[in-house]
């Protein structure tokens, strides 16, 4: 059995999550109504996942759209919004009820853990991609940016890094991981983690953010570009694995990408809030990898400085 577009988004993607300000008006017309609340100012971002690219072709349809509203909650969080709302693009080569009814459910768990709604979208035939679009709230005026690092911050991650690029690198069959991380770095992987337990703590103490897609080095190096500074971080302070520590491996962390981690700066005087934070939140531990200099970019490994200003996380067309 095969369903038009209409009825396929009827079937499968209706009454998908839940925000705390729900659209006036969302499927079903030609486009979604919603409110901003007074006070507040809107944050958008999108992205697409395409198979093979994003994520290997045989990933299970619930991974893959988890991971598609994940990343883009991800972007939110670095920029201290809480999400609302989000749209939905779907390409799909054939119709299967299975793998859509999978998709769905993993969807609506996605969304529903955390509080978005889906007010809209697209389906159409073509090569296996996903595109969603999400919008957030942020008090006026209170959004972080890229911009706003100053010589002297703190840098410091959130959780740990590496995982996913070790989980890829398995799944590809060029590492051969040991059965005490292979479910944690796969897990990493396929069902990435915003941390939107942040905003609030970002908004009140951050002085500029980044979530890590492309890999720490090479996102880091665009709050260094955007806030004109410069930057040194020690290999010895990343939040790594014990693998990662025991083969020497950094390169996963430190260029692997896919973590959706927070990379931020702040000022010195905030470290007591980060303290607190870790005490409350062991799951989600704040770790200082480094501090905003006033010029180069620099990697302390041992005794030796490497410089990374040539160094750059992935990039699509190179």
């Amino acid at each position: 059995m095969s369903l038009n577009e209409f009825s396929l988004i009827e079937r499968y993607f209706a009454n998908i999550g839940s925000a705390r300000y729900p659209a006036i008006l969302s499927l079903g017309d030609d486009a979604a109504v919603v409110s901003v609340p007074e006070g507040m100012q809107a944050v958008m971002s999108i992205d697409t996942l395409i198979s093979g690219v994003h994520f290997p072709e045989s990933t299970p349809a619930a991974d893959i759209a988890c991971k598609a509203l994940a990343v883009n909650l991800s972007d939110l969080a670095a920029m201290a919004a809480t999400p609302a709302w989000f749209l939905l693009s779907l390409s799909l080569p054939d119709f299967d009820a299975n793998w859509l009814q999978s998709f769905s459910e993993g969807l609506k768990q996605t969304a529903e853990q955390y509080q978005v709604e889906l007010i809209g979208g697209d389906t159409c035939r073509g090569p296996l991609s996903v595109t969603v679009q999400v919008t957030g709230l942020v008090e006026v005026g209170r959004q972080l940016t890229r911009d706003g690092a100053r010589v002297g911050d703190k840098i410091l991650v959130s959780g740990v890094l590496g995982n996913a690029s070790l989980g890829l690198a398995h799944l590809q069959q060029r590492t051969v991981l040991p059965e005490s991380i292979k479910d944690l770095c796969l897990s990493a992987l396929k069902r990435p983690v915003p941390r939107l337990e942040l905003v609030d703590f970002l908004g009140r103490h951050a002085s500029s953010a980044i979530d890590l897609s492309d890999g720490l080095v090479g996102d880091l190096g665009h709050i260094l570009r955007r806030s004109r500074v410069g930057a040194l971080i020690r290999q010895a302070d990343l939040p790594v694995n014990h693998w990662i520590k025991q083969n020497e491996a950094y390169a996963h962390a430190l260029n692997g990408g896919d973590d959706y981690e927070l990379c931020f700066t702040l000022a010195s005087k905030f470290w007591p809030a980060v303290v607190s934070w870790n005490l409350d939140n062991p799951d989600c531990l704040l770790t200082e990898i480094g501090e905003i200099t006033d010029s180069n970019y620099t990697l302390i490994e041992g005794n030796q400085a490497i410089d990374l200003n040539d160094w750059h996380g992935y990039r699509h067309f190179d």
